[in-house]
């Protein structure tokens, strides 16, 4: 038994309208090279193949020419599962007879109940579910009472079944690989605040799936193949494991600064080992917390300018009035180019404004230049100034013309 284990792959992602195709083409590249040169039996995408239930053309015809690479050209087995990203019915299109060319995708119950066998291993793969989805199944496909399939109202009450029946399935002798895909914490840490922000790079605000499993759950496999948290520093236990994403997706992983790469696992001593081999990325991302005058000295500029490199920048200590007239953006995109993905402003007057929003708005002016001087007064702690009451009455002006 060898196999890769990468995972999280969201071909299509953007940051703010800048595409990561590209450096998700350059991972993928490493990710394959990496494959012939171990060997391996199988190639394991732990779900989130895409960015979203619905990606974009390009984002189809990229991934559809990674398969083709793999599974055609290279005749490497791909074994995926669904993601919470993925629209798992829509991927279950041509199921069938993807495994006639080795590529074996599962997107729901039913499907994780009937292993890939090969000769020394069986291999599981469980989609991305919610309660929901056991629920049918189990009403459904299997049969069950109404009283015992209401009872599956959490996610792990859901697992714990799934993985009982999938146990059944063992053949003694074997080795028992699942892959799958949730938020998994370690046993007695599910509260642990660090896991907390590491699940928190997954997307911008909230983990889908939101509640976590603990790592007991699967303690009857060999190795368990985890995708959905982008980071492999989260892996709960040394047998059940993330492989992270291999391509970072917002500043929050840039700030964490953890490498990105894939696993190789095997057995070739008669136990489980696996070892972390870390990706290059094209195009490194920065992400800078610095005032103006600062973020645009040549002191502080000249280790980031020149290069072929992501931004996220926030400006600090932002006085609205002394930089009224600054294009701000234009003036950093001569600095460091035009991939600043990012840009934001933390407020000289955060304590003003934090003043006045206990103070009551006025509602008794409805004029549009009014409400917007009032608006800005009310965030900023100062009235707007001669050049921008001018830039408001210009916009307006503009606005009525097009009435």
């Amino acid at each position: 038994m060898k196999f890769l284990h990468t995972a999280d792959w969201h071909i299509g992602r953007t940051i703010n309208g800048f595409s990561l195709l590209e450096e998700q083409k350059y991972a993928f590249e490493q990710i394959k090279e990496i494959a012939k040169n171990e060997n391996v039996d199988a190639l394991i995408i732990a779900g989130d193949l895409y960015d979203r239930s619905i990606p974009s053309v390009e984002a189809v015809t990229t991934f559809n020419e990674m398969l083709t690479d793999l599974v055609i050209n290279e005749k490497i087995p791909v074994y995926a599962i669904s993601g919470n990203h993925d629209g798992a019915k829509r991927l279950n299109f041509g199921r069938d007879f993807f495994a006639d060319s080795n590529f074996y995708l599962s997107t729901n119950i039913e499907e994780a109940m009937k292993p890939i066998e090969t000769e020394d291993t069986q291999y599981f793969l469980l989609p991305f579910i919610d309660p929901s989805d056991a629920r049918v199944y189990y009403k459904n496909v299997v049969g069950e009472d109404d009283e015992l399939v209401k009872s599956y109202t959490k996610i792990s009450d859901a697992v714990m079944r799934i993985v009982s029946d999938i146990r059944d399935n063992f053949v003694e002798g074997k080795k028992h690989v699942l892959v799958t895909h949730f938020a998994v914490s370690k046993k007695g840490e599910e509260s642990d605040d660090e896991l907390k922000q590491l699940m928190l790079s997954e997307t911008s605000s909230t983990v889908g799936g939101l509640a976590t499993l603990t790592h007991d759950i699967f303690k009857d496999f060999d190795y368990v193949a985890l995708g959905h948290i982008h980071t492999h520093e989260a892996s709960p236990s040394e047998s059940v494991v993330y492989s992270g994403s291999p391509v970072i997706f917002n500043s929050k992983e840039a700030k964490l600064s953890t490498q990105k790469g894939i696993y190789i696992v095997d057995d070739t001593d008669g136990k489980i080992n696996k070892k972390f081999i870390n990706l290059k990325v094209e195009k490194p991302f920065y992400v800078l917390n610095e005032d103006f005058e600062t973020l645009t000295s040549k002191d502080f500029y000249k280790k980031y300018s020149g290069q072929n490199a992501w931004y996220s920048i926030q400006l600090k200590d932002y006085d609205r009035k002394a930089m009224e007239g600054i294009n701000i953006r234009a003036r950093l995109e001569d600095i460091y180019g035009t991939d600043i993905v990012e840009l934001s402003f933390e407020e000289r007057y955060q304590d003003i404004k934090n003043q006045s929003q206990n103070k009551p708005t006025s509602v008794g002016q409805t004029a549009p230049e009014v409400t917007i001087n009032n608006f800005y007064e009310e965030m900023t702690g100062q009235k707007p100034s001669d050049f921008q009451e001018k830039v408001i009455e210009d916009i307006l002006i503009d606005i009525r013309k097009e009435r």
